[in-house]
């Protein structure tokens, strides 16, 4: 079997899986990508002090304004998440949810830490795709004038943001090591991640890397398996989630295809 008829029949089993699972992957894929939120206010809730006591320590900020971030995370996130779920003001939750994303990023210091300020941009691809999901064109006001391009119109380009932050994750991922293995998976990592980057092949590429990510995650991120009082188990927890959301991101990749600003859109007019 040649490399075309290989790719060519890899294709239709994305097609025919699109087309089983098209009524339920986007619900799938919301709830995917808010886990990483629901999973942090819960935690919010149960380490309340914990979290209180952090804040008071690191920032000198005072126990009330150090319950007021605690309360704000949880509301916040919580809130966020009923709405998209529910698709209700999805485009305000989405909002609130990068609200949240800034300011924990800021308030633990993620920003000088740049495995998890790659993994916060790779979720906040993953909430551009949830606006662009949501999104309806705006038609044209005045009859007769040209609207802009549907290639550049906000909801493709909100898309190709969602698209390369996505693969932020990816960059985490690499082991850089000089094993066959190593090389081997970092080479079809770095492939697939570019492949859905340029919009080329982007649902089969998209779905490769959501099969991919599972596995890893279950592997490598079982946290059930660490007894619950362990710092490791917070920990791997913490990354199981954020890695899901990522996977939820990906899965809205394959439901709403790769938009306007793509190779797959640019090959229709070739």
């Amino acid at each position: 079997m040649g490399h075309g008829d290989l790719m060519s029949r890899a294709e239709d089993v994305a097609d025919q899986f699109l087309r089983v699972t098209k009524h339920y992957l986007p619900h799938a894929a919301r709830l995917c990508l808010v886990s990483t939120f629901l999973e942090d206010a819960v935690r919010m809730w149960f380490q309340w002090s914990d979290q209180s006591e952090y804040m008071e320590s690191t920032w000198s900020c005072g126990h009330v304004l150090a319950n007021v971030f605690v309360l704000v995370n949880l509301l916040g996130q919580l809130g966020g998440c009923v709405l998209v779920l529910s698709r209700n003001c999805v485009q305000p939750a989405c909002c609130a949810l990068f609200g949240i994303l800034s300011l924990q990023m800021v308030a633990y210091s993620l920003l000088w830490d740049l495995k998890f300020l790659m993994r916060n941009l790779a979720l906040g691809g993953g909430l551009l795709l949830l606006l662009a999901e949501c999104r309806q064109e705006a038609r044209s006001v005045f009859a007769g004038v040209p609207s802009v391009s549907q290639r550049q119109s906000p909801k493709h380009l909100l898309q190709l943001g969602g698209r390369v932050l996505l693969i932020l994750m990816f960059m985490t991922l690499l082991h850089l090591e000089l094993s066959a293995l190593s090389v081997l998976m970092d080479l079809v990592g770095t492939a697939l991640v570019l492949l859905v980057a340029v919009g080329f092949k982007t649902k089969l590429a998209a779905l490769t890397l959501v099969a991919w990510l599972l596995c890893i995650n279950v592997t490598f991120n079982a946290f059930w398996n660490v007894p619950a009082h362990s710092p490791l188990h917070d920990f791997l927890k913490y990354d199981f989630f954020q890695t899901t959301s990522v996977i939820g991101g990906l899965l809205l990749v394959v439901a709403l295809g790769p938009g306007g600003v793509s190779l797959d859109e640019k090959k229709k007019e070739w």
